[in-house]
C-alpha cells in the first residue's frame, strides 16, 4: 500500500526568520543631560560667588580708606563707608602739614632710574645666558638664581657699608643706583622669554653683518617688550611702596620718599598725641592712587607679558 507524500510549492513553506549575524545596531546619540548643564551652572555660579567674596576682602580696606579721607578728626574710626558728616578739607590740610609735593618728586625720580636701569641692566645679562655660548654658563646661572635665595638682612650691612664709604648714604643714589647690576628674578623672567624667540632672526642679522650690540637693542630687545613691560611694571610698584632702603639711607625730610614721609607723619600724628589720623589717611589715598593708575593703564601689558613668558 503506498503512501502519497503531498508537494508544496516553495513559496507555501513558512520557516522562522533568523535574525542576521551582523546586524547593525542602532547608536543612540544623546544630547547633554539637563543634569550635567544644571551641574555646570552651579559651579559658574560658585566661582562667580567665590571672586565677588575674595574681590570685596581686598577691596574693603582701601574702600575704607578712601571713605575715611573724607571725615572729620572724630569720625576716622566709626566704620562707616558713607561718611555722616563729609568734608574735603583733609585734601586742603594735609599739603600744608606735610611736603607731599616734594616727596612725591623724589619719589618719581628714584622710581623712574630705578626701573629703567634695572630693567636694562637685567635684559642684558639674560641676552649674554641666552646668546653667549661658553664653559661654566650654566653653572653660572645657577649662582644668579642662588642669589634670590638669600635674605635682604644678609646683604643689608654690607651694603650700606658701601655706599657709606661712597659717601652717598643721606641721598637718593642709593635707592636707585644698585638696579645697575640687574636683578636675579628679572634676569630669569627675560632670560625664558628670549629662549623662546627664533634664534633664526639674530642669526641672519649676524650674516649681514649686524654687530652684537645691534642684535640685542634692534631686534631681541623689540621683540621682547611684553617681557620688558612686566618688568617694568613690577619694579615701579616695588620702588614706589620700597620703604626699608628709605629708612636706612634718607635723613633730611628734603630727601624723602612717599614710603618714608607717611612713617614720618605717622610718627608725628599719630603716635606723638596729636591724633591727627585724618590727615594720615588721606596722604595714604594720595599716595596709592598713583599705583592704581599704573596698573590700570599697564593691566594689559601685564596680562600679556605673564602670559607670553610662561608659555615660552
Amino acid at each position: 500500500m503506498s503512501r502519497t507524500v503531498p508537494i508544496t510549492a516553495p513559496g507555501d513553506l513558512h520557516e522562522p526568520e533568523r535574525p542576521a549575524a551582523h546586524a547593525p545596531r542602532a547608536i543612540v546619540r544623546s544630547n547633554p543631560s539637563a543634569s550635567a548643564r544644571r551641574r555646570a551652572r552651579v559651579v559658574r555660579v560658585l566661582v562667580i560667588a567665590a571672586l565677588s567674596v575674595l574681590g570685596v576682602v581686598f577691596t574693603y580696606p582701601f574702600v575704607w580708606l578712601v571713605s575715611a579721607s573724607f571725615k572729620p578728626r572724630g569720625e576716622v574710626f566709626d566704620n562707616r563707608l558713607i561718611p555722616e558728616t563729609f568734608t574735603l578739607g583733609n585734601y586742603a590740610a594735609v599739603w600744608q602739614e606735610a611736603p607731599l609735593a616734594l616727596w612725591f618728586a623724589n619719589t618719581a625720580i628714584v622710581t623712574v632710574l630705578a626701573a629703567v636701569t634695572v630693567t636694562l641692566s637685567s635684559a642684558m645679562v639674560a641676552w649674554g645666558f641666552t646668546w653667549f655660548r661658553f664653559r661654566g654658563r650654566g653653572v653660572l646661572f645657577g649662582f644668579v638664581l642662588a642669589s634670590m635665595m638669600l635674605p635682604g638682612a644678609v646683604t643689608m650691612i654690607p651694603t650700606f657699608l658701601i655706599w657709606n664709604s661712597l659717601g652717598f648714604v643721606g641721598t637718593l643714589v642709593p635707592l636707585w643706583a644698585q638696579n645697575l647690576f640687574a636683578s636675579a628674578f628679572y634676569v630669569f623672567l627675560l632670560r625664558q622669554f628670549f629662549l623662546g624667540l627664533p634664534r633664526d632672526f639674530f642669526d641672519a642679522a649676524r650674516v649681514d653683518g649686524a654687530s652684537q650690540w645691534a642684535v640685542f637693542w634692534r631686534i631681541a630687545l623689540p621683540m621682547a617688550r611684553p617681557a620688558l613691560a612686566v618688568t617694568l611694571v613690577f619694579e615701579v610698584q616695588a620702588v614706589w611702596t620700597d620703604l626699608m632702603r628709605a629708612l636706612i639711607y634718607l635723613r633730611d625730610s628734603s630727601t624723602f620718599t612717599i614710603p618714608r614721609g607717611l612713617k614720618a607723619m605717622v610718627d608725628a600724628f599719630g603716635f606723638s598725641g596729636q591724633w591727627n589720623w585724618e590727615i594720615i589717611v588721606t596722604a595714604s589715598v594720595i599716595a596709592t592712587v598713583p599705583m592704581i593708575l599704573v596698573f590700570f593703564v599697564a593691566q594689559k601689558q601685564i596680562i600679556q607679558g605673564v602670559a607670553s613668558t610662561g608659555l615660552r
